[in-house]
């Protein structure tokens, strides 16, 4: 029998109309892949454990996001990750039910995952990580506040927090300053770098 967790029934109840389908097929392709997991909600939004995270969906106001906590260790064979699969656990951005791919292979991704989890895979420690920037106090405050924008901050690479931190701090006013931050956490929380407008889709 399947874990179920009410708490993922009502997110999706309380999903706009077009996320609705989406998030209820990769939670289905989640159990077909792993039908003894635990779902859960962390960082406000439903994920999947199997000896560890597995991965997570979150439904946003014009796209669900989804994604797998190792998959900068997973095979891509359908090209469903990108290039930057480690960039946030919500990487995969689907608008409508016709962008998911077939279910055997979201579950076939969801098998791998399990296999990463068992065999005890760990994410390699970029050394990057220690560069990063120092952010103010006000966005960190801010990002503790909201969640899901801190779960991606921190899997943001340093490159990514300093456009922010920069963006920020560089403002000359207090009231585009306020402006820029409430932007931030927007973008942030959507899984989106600072100049996401210019990067290709």
């Amino acid at each position: 029998m399947p874990t179920i967790d009410p708490r993922v029934d009502a997110y999706i109840a309380k999903a706009a109309p077009f996320a609705r389908p989406i998030l209820t097929e990769i939670r289905a392709a989640f159990h077909a892949g792993c039908p003894d997991l635990t779902e859960t909600i962390k960082w406000g939004t439903p994920s999947f454990e199997k000896d560890g995270m597995l991965g997570g969906m979150s439904a946003f106001k014009r796209h669900v996001g989804f994604g797998f906590w190792k998959g900068k260790l997973m095979k891509d064979t359908h090209g469903l990750l990108g290039d930057d699969p480690a960039a946030s656990p919500m990487h995969v951005k689907v608008t409508t039910p016709q962008e998911l791919p077939a279910r055997k292979v979201l579950v076939s991704y969801v098998k791998q995952a399990v296999r990463l989890n068992a065999e005890g895979a760990q994410l390699p420690r970029s050394r990057a990580r220690k560069s990063a920037p120092k952010a103010p106090r006000i966005l960190m405050d801010a990002l503790r506040a909201n969640a899901a924008a801190l779960a991606v901050w921190e899997g943001f690479t340093p490159g990514r927090q300093r456009e922010y931190v920069e963006w920020i701090t560089e403002a000359k006013r207090e009231a585009t300053r306020d402006k820029r931050l409430a932007q931030a956490v927007e973008w942030i929380a959507e899984g989106k770098s600072r100049n996401w407008k210019y990067e290709s889709c």
